[in-house]
């Protein structure tokens, strides 16, 4: 934030706030207090510490947008990085070193971009124990998403969900050896969800953090190195998603240089992806353009943004929440191994609201 932001949400001068800043004056502790809630977003304790903390920045911690993308992100968008960052403290503060999953999934099946897509896509579907079949048995994409996501929670990965107010992200993730952390914008569809989901899977299985915009423009941007990654991941997600053998028996028949939009979203539907998804397979077939495909995932990305959610709040918080984290709290709290304002800290929450989790939880319906 420059000077004169701070300064108008305080309604106070740019001179005022850059002498804070240089030490010539010193805010009113009621001053303080609204700065660090309300303006920054950070605990009180921090401004009487002798120097800001040394925090990774993310042009060194993401590189899988270019430079431009990056240099722009807004406030609330480094706000969610800074509380992704704070539930990956949570699960270390929960459980030490190590990861509480039985077999975490990026000790069985770590990604190489140098080898070869299809084989390691299996594996990694193999190792989640989720097939087509499963998929197919679910009546929409918001159930498929479900499963996907409670089958990576299961190999290590916890999952939280957002609105981001920069709408085109859909979503990052944290690398860290034993607490890899995935943030989706929940904003964005459903089968979007699915698609930035495993894509931000393969980023930690390739031990890289990531951060991914709604559409696919900025690829070309990227340094070499994070290119081909960056094309790798998408490649093995789709893959994943859409198993490329079962798809040409479900395509065969189909021109996609003719296809309407709604043929392609009959197709979608058998994986519960979005259309961009299918559009790609006939990309890597040979079949269509990549600039017909780039023109039509961007039509498609600005036609497919949900409007956010509404509803209970406490069912949405629950929502946003990895499951397996959300359960681990209010199970140390159930058995007074936390208190409730360490349990509601923990998770985000004021403490006159966790109970509401709690029950949530005992029902049966987070997440």
């Amino acid at each position: 934030m420059t000077t004169a932001d701070v300064a108008g949400r305080l309604k106070k001068t740019t001179d005022l706030i850059e002498a804070w800043e240089a030490g010539d004056d010193a805010p009113s502790y009621p001053q303080l207090e609204t700065l660090a809630y309300d303006i920054y977003k950070r605990p009180l304790a921090l401004f009487f510490m002798p120097a800001p903390p040394d925090e990774p920045r993310p042009r060194a911690e993401f590189r899988s947008l270019p430079d431009a993308d990056l240099s722009h992100l807004s406030r609330d968008t480094t706000l969610l990085i800074r509380k992704a960052r704070a539930f990956q403290a949570a699960l270390i503060e929960l459980h030490g070193d190590r990861s509480p999953a039985a077999a975490p999934i990026w000790r069985q099946a770590r990604l190489n971009p140098r080898a070869g897509v299809v084989q390691q896509a299996a594996r990694v579907r193999e190792v989640l124990g989720v097939s087509l079949e499963n998929i197919r048995q679910r009546p929409d994409a918001d159930a498929a998403l479900k499963l996907w996501r409670r089958a990576i929670e299961r190999g290590g990965v916890h999952i939280f969900k957002d609105t981001f107010k920069q709408r085109e992200l859909s979503g990052f993730c944290l690398w860290h050896p034993e607490f890899p952390v995935i943030l989706i914008n929940n904003s964005t569809t459903k089968t979007r969800q699915v698609f930035s989901l495993i894509h931000e899977l393969a980023h930690v299985l390739c031990d890289r953090s990531g951060i991914s915009r709604f559409d696919s423009r900025g690829i070309e941007e990227l340094p070499p190195a994070d290119r081909a990654v960056e094309r790798f991941c998408n490649a093995v997600a789709a893959e994943i998603l859409v198993p490329m053998a079962d798809f040409e028996a479900a395509a065969r028949g189909i021109d996609p240089d003719r296809a309407s939009d709604d043929q392609f979203a009959a197709l979608a539907a058998r994986y519960h992806v979005s259309r961009s998804v299918v559009l790609r397979r006939f990309v890597e077939r040979g079949e269509v353009a990549v600039d017909r495909y780039l023109a039509k995932d961007r039509e498609w990305a600005d036609q497919q943004r949900d409007g956010g959610t509404g509803g209970n709040y406490y069912a949405t918080q629950g929502a946003y929440l990895s499951e397996q984290f959300l359960r681990e709290v209010v199970s140390r709290y159930s058995r007074r191994l936390l208190t409730r304002t360490e349990a509601a800290e923990l998770i985000g929450v004021k403490p006159k609201n966790f109970e509401q989790f709690e029950e949530m939880v005992l029902r049966g319906a987070a997440a």
